[in-house]
Order: structure tokens, then sequence, then C-alpha cells
């Protein structure tokens, strides 16, 4: 692990903790406007689902080159999905897409990127 990372981990915490903790600081959220609302509640499935697409889709090969993988993992990541729309959960849906993979590879049908 680089240690870098930490400070870098630090530094994102510091930009977007104010974002996710507007609603438990700002007296009146309730007041907002529905759009507001609306869009404060979204924002954190949106930026998980950035994540699972960048980590799912992007590689770095050998070269330092970013390409793009299509694999096992955006498979996975629409198993995820659907399991989330359908029982509205979004733990089930993380964990069927994680079993999803660690089973294909540990069969070997999907090697690592």
């Amino acid at each position: 692990m680089n240690l870098g990372f930490i400070g870098l981990a630090a530094l994102m915490a510091a930009v977007t903790y104010p974002s996710r903790a507007v609603a438990l600081l700002a007296p009146g959220i309730e007041r907002l406007p529905g759009w507001a609302l609306g869009y404060l509640r979204l924002v954190g499935p949106a930026v998980l689902a950035a994540l699972a697409a960048v980590n799912a889709l992007v590689v770095t090969g050998t070269d330092g080159r970013l390409s793009l993988h299509v694999g096992l993992e955006p498979g996975a990541v629409v198993v995820g999905v659907v399991i989330v729309a359908w029982r509205r959960n979004l733990f089930l849906g993380i964990l069927a897409a994680v079993v999803v993979t660690a089973v294909a590879r540990a069969l070997g049908l999907s090697p690592l990127p």
C-alpha cells in the first residue's frame, strides 16, 4: 500500500463530506424544494454507480495506458443493478455482484484484468 493514498483519502473526505453532511447540519432541510431533495437523495447512488462503472470497465495496461475492459465484471454490475431494482436493497445487489465475480474467478472463468 502506498502511504500517499492516505493523504488522498483525507483530501477526498474533506471535499465530499460537506455535500453529504448538508442533510444533518442544515436546519430546515425538509423545507427545500422537492427537486433539491430528490437531487440530494440520488447523490450517493450516482457516486456508487460511477465508481462501479470505472472499476469494472477501465484497466491500466503494462505500459500505463488506460483501456476499456469488457469481461465478466460489467455483467456482475448488471446483476447487481437488477437485484437492487427488483428488491430495493442495495446490500443484496452489491453482495450478488461480488458473489458472481468471486465464483467466476474461482472457477477460472474470469481472470483478473
